[in-house]
């Protein structure tokens, strides 16, 4: 069960981490739709940004020491749920245009509980 949570939580990491570092530097095209598109300001597009960066750290971290594993899971798990909740106020779901990337989250919450679950399994 271990090498199970051990991939699910890089694979994480590594989701975590590319969707987090361009938020964080406010850099790219992600960044800009959330100021834009959503209404967001730079400060919590930075600060969404730097919590998912925590979350990568807090998973590869978790690889040692589970139950921080577990928290940075659940915590951005929690994070692509307030996500989801944005898209829906924006429209996103509705219009064809922008449905694809705003499914992401739904994905991202999929794979968050199952790395929460089986590193939990793994201890």
């Amino acid at each position: 069960m271990y090498v199970t949570a051990a991939i699910l939580s890089v694979l994480l990491a590594l989701a975590t981490l590319a969707a987090g570092a361009p938020k964080a530097l406010l850099k790219g095209d992600v960044s800009a739709g959330l100021q834009s598109h959503m209404g967001l300001s730079a400060g919590l597009v930075r600060f969404i940004g730097l919590a998912e960066v925590a979350a990568a750290v807090g998973l590869i971290v978790g690889l040692f020491w589970q139950p921080l594993g577990i928290a940075a899971a659940i915590g951005f798990a929690l994070t692509m749920v307030g996500a989801v909740g944005f898209h829906a106020r924006a429209g996103d779901y509705a219009d064809p245009a922008t449905r694809g990337n705003a499914m992401a989250p739904f994905a991202l919450i999929a794979l968050s509980v199952a790395t929460a679950v089986t590193l939990g399994l793994a201890m």
